[in-house]
């Protein structure tokens, strides 16, 4: 797996490259979250492009999992419920927020916001607790 340094490197520069697009032929920030979110009630000449995020989104899963099968477990980690109310806490953490990792992270920290700086610190820093207790919590209850 440690040979596989080239697709992480090839995702990344996708998906920079896809955010610069958007940014420069849209003028549209590629926060996924607010892209998502938006969906429910866009204004007006917002559907088509938001879409076609979406779709592309999609379609790269499904070529990655044609492409690299083993990319993918074969067995959920976590129960579908579980795993449920995670994504909606991730939601409600994004609206939260202000945006989400793809917002902040990739196109507020290369603008320079303050902001989205803070915000890239903070979901960092939340994840690196989570890591230390749950890793904690296993070593206890094992």
């Amino acid at each position: 797996m440690q040979q596989d340094w080239w697709m992480a490197l090839g995702g990344g520069a996708a998906i920079g490259l896809a955010a610069a697009a958007l940014l420069l032929f849209n003028g549209r920030i590629f926060g996924v979250s607010g892209i998502v979110g938006e969906l429910v009630t866009p204004q007006k000449g917002d559907l088509g492009w938001r879409v076609a995020v979406v779709l592309g989104l999609l379609a790269g899963g499904a070529t990655l999992l044609i492409a690299y099968p083993s990319a993918f477990s074969a067995t959920p980690v976590r129960p579908l419920a579980l795993t449920g109310i995670a994504g909606l806490l991730v939601g409600f953490g994004s609206r939260l927020g202000g945006g989400c990792t793809s917002g902040h992270g990739l196109c507020g920290l290369g603008r320079l916001r303050g902001s989205s700086l803070v915000a890239v610190c903070t979901f960092m820093g939340a994840a690196g607790v989570k890591v230390f207790v749950v890793r904690r919590l296993s070593e206890v209850l094992s």
